[in-house]
């Protein structure tokens, strides 16, 4: 009859064994892609040509934006494992920051996808369109209207620097992962405040702690369950 009874509570604590190792194992691939997004953001910076009418259609505008799509996607799916691994810690703080990380990364992988797949074919018959839509980032004025499109810019702008920061926060109070590693993304997310300092395309260089802080918030992911192993 006792065994009776504890075959479920055996098979229940195995089932939540497995869980516990399925998720584990997801937020570390999570962290491989944060690694991933982290790098490529600081690469792409290094070889982005001119955001100009001639660029579009060249061999390297198609890689860089391929490379773009999988950089905000990896850094869709890197973003998810660090809340993941401190959700109950970060509160809504952290939730909040998940939240709008995000969507930034949403936004980049759909203005990235026109950029790259849209803007090469429009280049010979509607040049004005495409010089104006690659001043949104840039700062240049365009010579058409571009309606709603102009909003993306300012709207990407805050969702960086408000979801990057509250993240960063977030981390840092949770005290999970690396300290200083939050302390960057935060840190790296305010500093596009300074763009305004900086000519175009010598802000890029801001992205810089930002990648790094991917790399490094990836980076404990990945290693934390071979740490406790051994």
């Amino acid at each position: 009859m006792n065994t009776n009874h504890q075959t479920p509570d055996i098979k229940g604590n195995n089932k939540e064994r497995k869980m516990k190792i399925t998720a584990s194992n997801l937020i570390r691939w999570a962290g491989l892609a944060a690694m991933l997004a982290g790098i490529l953001f600081i690469v792409i910076q290094s070889i982005h040509p001119p955001e100009n009418l001639s660029s579009v259609t060249t061999g390297a505008w198609a890689i860089v934006h391929y490379l773009t799509i999988a950089m905000a996607l990896f850094g869709l799916l890197g973003i998810a494992g660090i809340y993941a691994r401190q959700v109950k810690e970060g509160g809504w703080l952290g939730l909040a920051g998940f939240l709008l990380f995000s969507l930034f990364w949403v936004a980049t992988t759909a203005f990235t996808f026109a950029e790259a797949f849209i803007l090469p074919l429009l280049a010979s018959d509607a040049p004005k369109f495409v010089e104006g839509f690659l001043g949104i980032f840039s700062g240049s004025a365009s010579e058409v209207s571009l309606g709603a499109l102009t909003a993306v810019g300012p709207l990407a702008g805050a969702l960086y620097i408000l979801g990057g920061l509250l993240l960063g926060i977030a981390t840092l109070r949770a005290g999970i992962l690396p300290r200083w590693a939050a302390g960057l993304l935060a840190f790296g997310a305010v500093s596009t405040l300074a763009s305004s300092l900086l000519s175009h395309p010598l802000d890029r260089i801001l992205a810089v702690p930002m990648g790094l802080a991917l790399a490094w918030l990836g980076f404990a992911l990945w290693s934390e369950r071979r740490e406790k192993a051994s």
